[in-house]
């Protein structure tokens, strides 16, 4: 069955999905890898905003303690804070900022998360702790002024309701938001500030507890924030992870559950920001490799936009060392690129979306139909992606019926596709049929890239009554993108396709001189 899509765009498309892309941690911008890799994501999808743990970690340096004639004092230091921003902003994003970990000069206890030993515990010194926070908020608007720092939205640590990522329990947390929302505000009210912050699987009464406390004190937040993941329990394996998947409709559930939860209370109405999400949660499962991820998450890069005002991809580079160094090119990290720039099937689904019109024509379980303002018609369309293992469906169909040029115009359209599937765009499955090297040469980079690349073609469709029909066949796992333009035809009335190499009807003396004048 043909689905036909209508004339009159039905909405905007939302840019939900690039408002935000997660990092590793921040003092990683410091390195040239990073910056290449951020570069090329922001030249091709365009983020607006980049989030990371570990701004007030040791590894920046901020929270400087000394002693000095018998009295304790803090010195605040930005040198690491300036370049990363300053990184930033050149490369055309803004930070997301995340208020953690807790530096171990004013940490209460010893407890820390990842390899690289973020501490998870509250301040011993409340007032210090506040000070910190006022600091940095206050040095970030001297050097890039109030107001571009108040478009900058300000979160209150990392998953709290986590053992893991907050030593301290619920209440803790609250005392936590309590003093840092206020200190962000005391520098300058019009400031965006929220939370919790909080991984999946929290039972409701954590954020409604949150909510009533917010409420019952009286706090300033802008915002809610949530992360969202649809893996299963973890299988291990050395320097790796394994998980079973839930359904990709599961991440919109989450995406979609604060506002639900939060009904009735004042935070109901607030934007809702999903400061991390992806299928694993784990920065070594290779499912992130893979071109099913591509076609796994299409739908929730299509979808997102209708129940959340951002969700942050997590994260756009394998730089990132959670639970290590990887031994590994492809090692199942969360970038949407490997270390070395090689783009992965996901990557592509983003730079696809990239692509789309501001126009939502149509949307179906299997495809997403927009038009630019000059004119231009795009399809996303995806093949279906089971999560629970099963062969993937090689030949699916989108028979679509789309509108091009002026209404009831005939002539062409000029079709141009890209697509990332099993077979076209698969850096991983090249890295696999090389045998897995742990530390590919250049020359095997090269073949890397080169694999990498989208399939392409190009066609002319005919375009009868304003319309033309077009069938996507789709191979296994496929994402593709189709661009459509109305063609405009410039050929020269002379021009003979018959006589291209000189064969055919002579031209007359007389046109031939008439070429020549």
């Amino acid at each position: 069955m043909r689905i036909v899509v209508p004339e009159q765009s039905t909405a905007r498309l939302s840019d939900a999905w690039r408002q935000c892309v997660g990092t590793g941690r921040l003092d990683l911008a410091l390195r040239r890898d990073y910056q290449d890799s951020l570069g090329l994501v922001q030249r091709e999808i365009g983020f607006r905003y980049i989030r990371g743990h570990g701004l007030l970690s040791d590894a920046m340096g901020i929270h400087r303690p000394y002693e000095y004639a018998g009295e304790r004092r803090v010195r605040h230091s930005f040198t690491y804070v300036d370049q990363v921003v300053d990184a930033y902003l050149e490369l055309g994003i803004a930070p997301f900022l995340e208020l953690g970990f807790m530096p171990s000069g004013l940490a209460s206890g010893d407890d820390t998360v990842f390899w690289w030993k973020g501490n998870i515990t509250p301040p011993h010194d409340e007032k210090e702790w506040a000070d910190l926070v006022r600091a940095v908020i206050k040095h970030l608007i001297d050097r890039y002024g109030v107001e571009q720092v108040r478009r900058w939205p300000i979160e209150v640590w990392n998953e709290p309701n986590l053992r893991p990522f907050w030593s301290a329990g619920q209440d803790a947390y609250h005392r936590l938001y309590e003093v840092t929302s206020l200190a962000v505000k005391e520098v300058d009210a019009q400031l965006q500030v929220g939370g919790p912050s909080l991984a999946p699987g929290y039972k409701e009464g954590w954020i409604q507890r949150f909510a009533e406390f917010v409420e019952a004190r009286d706090l300033p937040i802008d915002f809610v924030s949530r992360h969202a993941y649809s893996s299963g329990p973890v299988q291990d394996v050395p320097f790796g992870t394994h998980q079973t998947l839930r359904p990709a409709s599961a991440l919109l559930e989450q995406f979609a559950a604060p506002r639900r939860e939060l009904a009735g209370t004042r935070l109901a109405e607030l934007p809702v920001h999903i400061t991390e999400f992806n299928s694993s949660y784990r920065p070594d499962n290779q499912i992130h490799d893979t071109a099913f991820h591509a076609a796994y998450l299409a739908p929730v890069l299509a979808n997102g936009g209708d129940v959340a005002d951002s969700f942050s991809y997590w994260t756009f580079s394998d730089v990132f060392e959670e639970v290590g160094i990887p031994t590994t090119l492809f090692h199942g990290g969360f970038g949407l690129l490997t270390h070395r720039q090689i783009k992965k099937p996901t990557y592509h689904l983003y730079a696809f979306m990239a692509g789309m019109g501001e126009q939502v024509l149509a949307k179906g379980e299997d495809h997403l139909v927009t038009r630019h303002g000059d004119g231009r018609v795009t399809v996303l369309a995806w093949a279906p992606a089971d999560p629970a293992g099963g062969e993937p469906v090689d030949g699916h169909t989108v028979r679509l019926s789309l509108p091009v040029g002026a209404p009831g115009a005939d002539g062409t359209a000029f079709a141009r596709r890209r697509w990332v599937s099993e077979d076209a765009g698969n850096c991983w499955a090249a890295w696999c049929e090389m045998g897995r090297p742990a530390a590919p040469g250049d020359r095997l980079l090269d073949a890397l890239r080169e694999a990498a690349e989208p399939g392409r073609s190009h066609r002319s469709v005919p375009v009868a009554g304003g319309r033309a029909d077009v069938d996507l066949v789709l191979g296994r796992n496929e994402v593709t993108l189709l661009e459509l333009t109305a063609v405009v035809d410039e050929t020269p009335q002379w021009w003979s396709e018959e006589r291209l190499f000189g064969l055919g009807v002579e031209v007359s003396d007389d046109a031939d001189d008439a070429l020549h004048q």
